[in-house]
């Protein structure tokens, strides 16, 4: 009789916890000429993003199930988006054995990442929010406490602007992105392949056989990743290519042309049938370009859509993936007495 008193206890525990962490997920829903967004206190989310009543965001229709599926849908990855190969990382002659997985390496910053944590809603009117997660000295591998803002704001001209704001009590590194699946079809469940993309970029971080990058560039010239003038998403998705093999479509980080300049195009997305345009602009010095070729189908949406093979594109305004082990990239270190700032904006046509 005892044990199945203390089951039943562990279970009323359990489900008590479950509803107080859903009771915790919060939103705030920003307003702007032709356009309305849902962001969640969860990850930082953008849970919905309507373009003249379409929403082109993939995610779930219940808040529930952000935390039951455990996927960066609109979330904000961090503290360091991508790999970093073997979890290793130093500093200042420190060395730092972070949390590793996927083959051994420290993935999006470990989990939980910034994506699974609840922040702080510090301020919000009509068209702005302001969200801050701290997250502690030593978690998941990362020195030095970081405090991290996210803003998220809608302006008149159509604009969804983000800006990064982090300090930090021991020096560390930070990487941080927005990652957002963007589908402009109107279908999520439609395959984005007949989307036209254009990169302001030359090359891309080459990966080796186990996707970590090798720290070289390649060119895109005569390649299926050059998309420094428009071409549809699917017209050579599916040429022989070790690199596309690799991550069975895109997945890669492109170098910016655009030297950390917000007024300079880094990519524009366009859906011709819809006629609804994205352009990115940003201040990061790189791209990673993703287009959901892990979707399934067996994830359901919202509406009811499957997540199908291939139904989203994402832009992760970001620096490159082990940076810290690979000098001749941009620096991701950030010290005590410094601010990290970091803006990106999606303009919408």
């Amino acid at each position: 009789m005892k044990r199945y008193i203390v089951v039943l206890a562990l279970i009323s525990i359990s489900i008590l916890s479950f509803a107080q962490e859903i009771e915790e997920i919060k939103t705030v829903t920003l307003h702007a000429s032709n356009m309305e967004v849902k962001i969640m206190n969860y990850g930082a989310r953008i849970q919905q993003l309507k373009f003249r009543n379409t929403d082109l965001a993939l995610g779930f229709d219940s808040l529930e199930q952000y935390t039951k599926e455990r996927q960066n849908f609109g979330a904000v990855i961090g503290r360091y988006i991508g790999r970093i190969t073997g979890g290793f990382l130093k500093i200042d002659n420190h060395e730092y054995m972070l949390q590793i997985r996927h083959h051994g390496d420290c993935a999006h910053g470990g989990s939980p990442n910034f994506a699974e944590r609840y922040w702080d809603i510090i301020s919000h009117n009509d068209t702005t929010v302001t969200m801050r997660y701290i997250s502690p000295d030593g978690e998941n591998g990362f020195p030095g406490e970081l405090t991290l803002d996210v803003t998220y704001s809608l302006t008149q001209n159509q604009d969804l602007r983000i800006d990064y704001k982090a300090t930090t009590t021991k020096p560390t590194v930070i990487n941080i992105a927005n990652h957002n699946f963007f589908n402009l079809t109107g279908d999520h469940a439609s395959n984005i392949l007949e989307e036209e993309l254009t990169i302001n970029s030359d090359s891309i971080a080459l990966y080796d056989m186990s996707k970590r990058v090798t720290g070289k560039m390649g060119a895109v010239a005569g390649t299926p990743f050059d998309f420094r003038t428009p071409h549809l998403i699917g017209e050579r998705i599916n040429e022989p290519n070790t690199q596309l093999h690799i991550t069975n479509g895109y997945d890669h980080c492109y170098k910016l042309n655009t030297k950390g300049n917000l007024s300079k195009l880094a990519a524009r997305l366009v859906d011709n049938h819809t006629d609804i345009t994205i352009e990115v602009y940003t201040t990061e010095p790189a791209l990673q370009i993703y287009t959901a070729n892990g979707h399934k189908g067996k994830m359901i949406g919202k509406g009811g859509k499957p997540h199908n093979y291939r139904n989203a594109v994402c832009f992760e305004t970001m620096h490159f993936p082990d940076s810290p082990n690979n000098p001749q990239w941009p620096s991701t270190v950030l010290r005590p007495d410094e601010t990290f700032h970091s803006t990106t904006l999606f303009h919408f046509n």
